[in-house]
């Protein structure tokens, strides 16, 4: 399997081969490179000359180049997986471009079926507008909130009324319509697609023509609607946009795509403890991965890091470099290194210093089953006397063979295995 270096490196090369080579060589030094830095863990840039003249156009005249990306807040809360295209967003923004931030409060209520093989109900106007509260928030800890337009598509959308819907539903066909994976799919299998879903595409591609964005991100579960609105732009007059796509970032399994729903992301508003621990676990050949869509550091540090790895070097040390970059973007210094400290210690059976504390009013003695259950620290008795069974179990540093143990009152530090602490305060 090629190594996610080499295959950034394919890339590159792929998309800079499809400009003429003489053409490439004869851009200023200053558009070359934000070519190499827009194409940096892409999986596909269309049409890559295009995005070459587009960029030496800004640069001849001075005029930003608008760049656009729109997410749907079906969830509160974003995850690393989000980041990649915040991340890309972040570069381009640096380079002097103007970032468009799109909240597709109008498209989440059709609900967007890319990549489904079923119809996904649609959320509530209340849930979108409680969703959209924090997206903002925290796209800003990666955008630059001076340099970032927050727009919402319910503004034209909404302005778009039935008969402009209709004339904008007439400048695609059901043919192309159906070209689309998901939709070949349920059609082919008897599975039902809705007629709004159709909505979907062309509304995130009218989107495009109401911005007049030059270039969108977006997954590549995402490039059909994309390409949908370089082709509703030349519908309109405009030129069209480009297209870049980045890789899906798998979560901490290694494996599914990182979502909330398969248990294996990681929250960016997670604290930094749990962020850390979750970043470690992660496999060291995903690691490289993470790296290059993750991190700020230079594609050449990058490589001599993982030379270093590969001629002996610890990877954990690799991915602790890694663990503290991330938590300090969403935290800062001094609580990612406090994680990797306390991460450490567990890992090493140690207590770390920071154990969250719970005063606990019952009636005393009180068995450690029930202890560790008033705790959170087990969903049952049962798995209490389990994890006892396993020696699994410690108070205050101290094994607990006896599954009939009783406390009184005082101040107790319970530990299950090397990861779940508490301190309680017996009354």
């Amino acid at each position: 399997m090629e190594n996610n270096n080499t295959k950034h490196n394919a890339d590159l090369n792929s998309n800079v081969a499809s400009i003429d080579s003489e053409e490439f060589k004869s851009l200023p030094q200053e558009v070359q490179k934000a070519f190499q830095i827009t194409v940096r863990g892409c999986s596909e840039l269309l049409v890559a000359s295009d995005w070459a003249k587009k960029l030496l156009n800004s640069y001849n005249t001075g005029k930003p180049l608008r760049i656009k990306l729109g997410l749907d807040p079906t969830a509160p809360d974003i995850h690393l997986g989000h980041t990649v295209v915040l991340n890309k967003m972040r570069q381009l923004q640096d380079l002097g471009h103007h970032v468009i931030f799109l909240i597709g409060d109008f498209t989440s209520l059709i609900g967007d079926p890319s990549g489904r093989n079923s119809t996904r109900p649609p959320l509530t106007k209340e849930q979108i507008e409680q969703n959209a509260l924090t997206y903002y928030k925290q796209a800003l800890l990666i955008l630059d909130k001076n340099k970032t337009e927050i727009a919402y598509n319910s503004k034209w959308c909404n302005e778009l009324g039935s008969a402009g819907l209709i004339s904008l539903a007439s400048r695609y066909t059901v043919a192309r319509m159906l070209e689309r994976d998901d939709f070949t799919k349920r059609y082919k299998s008897n599975t039902a697609i809705a007629i709004h879903e159709f909505l979907y595409p062309l509304i995130q591609g009218y989107d495009s023509v109401a911005l007049k964005s030059d270039l969108e991100l977006g997954g590549t579960d995402q490039k059909f609607n994309l390409l949908m609105g370089r082709e509703l732009q030349k519908e309109y007059g405009q030129a069209p946009q480009c297209i870049l796509t980045m890789p899906l970032l798998e979560g901490t399994d290694g494996v599914e795509k990182m979502s909330k729903s398969k248990n294996n992301y990681i929250g960016i508003s997670e604290n930094p403890n749990d962020m850390f621990a979750k970043i470690m676990r992660i496999n060291d050949e995903l690691m490289w991965k993470y790296y290059n869509l993750l991190s700020f550091k230079s594609e050449e540090y990058i490589n001599s890091l993982k030379q270093e790895t590969e001629e002996g070097r610890n990877p954990k040390l690799a991915k602790e470099e890694l663990a503290i970059e991330i938590v300090s973007r969403f935290h800062n210094e001094n609580l990612a290194q406090s994680a990797k400290n306390n991460f450490n210690t567990r890992a090493g059976g140690g207590i770390p210093d920071d154990i969250p504390f719970l005063d606990i009013n019952t009636q005393l003695p009180i068995g450690i089953a029930q202890l560790l259950k008033l705790a959170g620290l087990v969903p049952s008795s049962s798995e209490a006397h389990r994890n006892i069974e396993q020696q699994g179990v410690r108070v205050n540093g101290e094994i607990v063979s006896d599954k009939g143990l009783k406390l009184i009152q005082g101040k107790y530090t319970l530990q299950i295995g090397k990861r779940k602490f508490m301190k309680v305060n017996l009354t």
